[in-house]
């Protein structure tokens, strides 16, 4: 991902610029804020823009984004979320894992969504804002019909049942959990109406008198997840979110669990794209996130013939001609050039906002950000594409903040880059000459 200084840092206010650089001081990837970094993406920016457009009309959206390690699929992804929340979605950001979100159980995949549901104004789980705006504008639809005080439940459910018409027919305890949920509230009763909420959510273990009070039975299951993901998007258009951005990362990981399991879910996620494709879904962006490994690798997109051919998508050209329209984006990853221009965008930003912008960029200058990126580079075996992240903590953490703050410190005096083991992820380790501490002197 080729970045380049943004000549907005200087209007930036210091609470987003802030949160960026905590962000990268503790070596993650920024909640929001990312516009300030991403200029290098403007390449995709057109196409997925005209889609999130399509999306907020009608229409479902399924996207692939493949890269090495490191080349900043995350990054994407919450980049993409902050121009789809600028739009009024709703996005939730699902990391898929054996243990705690398997693709083969949407129903776990749906609890998750919910969980991790986040609009422009509430964090994650926004999921009863959203429940409780849907009900205000019935109410508000109902009163504008013309119906009085007296009439007004009756009118609500009379709409309650109009709109979700579609969803009942796949998943009819969606609306009566609804009604459930509203009920409860009405009689005070805030404790089933949070039971009954959850249950929406996916939640297993609910109450059985909370379940009995909304006239619904058992766990949602497999296929009901689907049902209950297509009531979300009613309920999020109707309370005026014209779409849902569902980002599932890290979907690589299917490649290491039981062969039966790697089947389920690669077999899930081609029942997902074929349902979003025949238009089941209106105002939804999916999105999913892996290595080129698993697209192109026997454990992954391979073993299943069907999801290869849906994904399938031409890489031998050049990578500036590739198709952001395509099903498949590619990111290319991080080279030294690129990198260090990164280096140089998040040392402009900090410096708008710091104490001593001056001996900062005399002392954190172009050359020495070179230096460092080379040598955070050199520390993990080479391998610039994987670098970003260790790069930038250290850059942040070690270097920027010292300056800022000491007004004797010199980087090239003073400090020498340590990479110890436990600060490394498992890729960044596994990528490291030695797990002892590696001093590189610069």
């Amino acid at each position: 991902m080729n970045t380049a200084r943004p000549s907005r840092s200087a209007q930036v206010s210091a609470v987003r610029r802030r949160a960026v650089i905590d962000a990268l001081r503790r070596g993650a990837v920024p909640e929001s804020g990312l516009d300030l970094l991403a200029t290098g993406l403007d390449r995709f920016e057109s196409a997925l823009d005209a889609e999130l457009d399509a999306v907020a009309s009608g229409a479902s959206v399924f996207k692939a984004v493949r890269g090495e390690y490191g080349s900043g699929k995350t990054f994407f992804a919450r980049w993409l979320g902050e121009r789809a929340k600028r739009r009024n979605f709703a996005v939730s950001e699902i990391q898929i894992s054996e243990t705690e979100t398997p693709l083969h159980r949407l129903e776990t995949v749906y609890r998750r969504l919910t969980e991790r549901l986040t609009t422009a104004s509430f964090p994650p789980s926004a999921l009863r804002s959203v429940v409780d705006a849907w009900f205000y504008a019935l109410e508000e639809d109902a009163l504008a019909a013309g119906a009085d005080e007296n009439e007004l439940s009756a009118e609500v459910e009379k709409l309650l049942v109009a709109r979700l018409t579609e969803v009942s027919r796949h998943a009819p305890s969606f609306a009566a959990a609804l009604r459930g949920y509203r009920a409860a509230l009405a009689a005070g009763d805030e404790a089933t109406a949070a039971a009954v909420l959850a249950w929406l959510g996916g939640q297993p273990h609910v109450a059985a008198a909370a379940r009995r009070f909304a006239g619904v039975r058992g766990d949602l299951d497999h296929f009901g997840a689907l049902g209950f993901l297509q009531g979300l998007l009613t309920v999020l258009r109707d309370s005026g979110h014209p779409g849902l951005l569902v980002v599932l990362d890290e979907v690589e990981t299917l490649q290491r669990v039981r062969a039966d399991a790697r089947d389920k879910a690669l077999n899930a996620l081609r029942q997902l794209i074929d349902e979003v494709h025949s238009g089941r879904f209106p105002g939804l962006y999916l999105v999913i996130t892996g290595t080129p490994a698993f697209y192109d690798g026997q454990q992954g997109v391979q073993r299943l013939a069907p999801l290869a051919q849906r994904l399938a998508t031409d890489f031998t050209t050049d990578p500036r001609f590739d198709n952001p329209r395509a099903v498949q984006l590619r990111l290319p990853g991080f080279t030294l050039e690129s990198l260090v221009n990164l280096g140089v965008t998040v040392r402009d930003l900090y410096t708008t906002g710091a104490d001593a912008p001056e001996r900062i960029k005399e002392l954190a200058a172009d050359a020495y950000i070179d230096d460092l990126a080379r040598a955070v580079g050199g520390a993990l075996g080479g391998k610039v594409g994987v670098a970003p992240r260790l790069f930038l903590k250290k850059l942040v953490g070690d270097v920027l903040d010292r300056i800022d703050q000491f007004h004797d410190f010199d980087p090239r005096r003073h400090y020498t880059l340590t990479v110890r083991s436990d600060e490394l992820t498992d890729t960044e380790r596994n990528l490291t000459a030695s797990a002892d501490d590696v001093d590189l002197d610069l």
